[in-house]
């Protein structure tokens, strides 16, 4: 698949290039991407330039998709679907950079993400699972945010070079409403 190009009313997600390695670099060392990601630990600047070429393989292929995401010339963050299956099935996965945190963006760019997921003219998806390291509760509130209904958590299920965790699990039909949920593992 060619990548695509999305757009909302403040952002574009659209795939990474090479003047974006030094701002990927840079966002990447915070502890807590390293933390709750799978990006590697530490995290080098030869990790950012391998990442823009295996995005483009990815896109290629048929497991994952990834955007950036850019307000201007600003990279935020990352999200992107991960897993597809071929059956209607995927992962959305995402991060922030440290000091593009909070305004909203991030739900803005997974929502516009989330659309074409379920748009027959991008993914055709039935269901979008999240998943978090247990205590990831930033993401968790993006997630339950957009309508995700949680599941569960899965014992030691989530694998890092590191070590293995915990995880939350929640998930999103296409025939969801998008409505804010209540879940049991966050304060409402």
């Amino acid at each position: 698949m060619e990548p695509v190009t999305l757009r909302t009313a403040r952002l574009e997600l659209s795939p990474p290039r090479a003047e974006d390695i030094d701002a990927i670099y840079a966002a990447c060392q915070d502890p807590d991407i390293q933390r709750y990601t799978r990006v590697p630990s530490p995290y080098s600047r030869a990790d950012a330039e391998k990442f823009i070429g295996t995005v483009a393989e990815q896109w290629a292929g048929e497991l994952h998709r990834t955007w950036m995401i850019r307000e201007g010339s600003t990279l935020v963050g990352t999200v992107g679907f991960y897993r597809l299956d071929g059956q209607g099935n995927g992962e959305i996965g995402y991060w922030m950079a440290p000091d593009q945190r909070g305004g909203g963006r991030l739900r803005e760019a997974a929502g516009a993400a989330i659309d074409w997921g379920f748009s027959p003219d991008g993914l055709g998806l039935t269901r979008i699972e999240w998943r978090a390291v247990v205590g990831n509760e930033p993401s968790a509130h993006v997630a339950r945010a957009l309508g995700f209904r949680f599941e569960g958590t899965l014992r030691q299920a989530l694998v890092s070079a590191d070590h293995r965790d915990d995880g939350w699990i929640a998930a999103l039909l296409k025939t969801d409403e998008r409505m804010p949920q209540s879940w049991p593992v966050l304060e409402d």
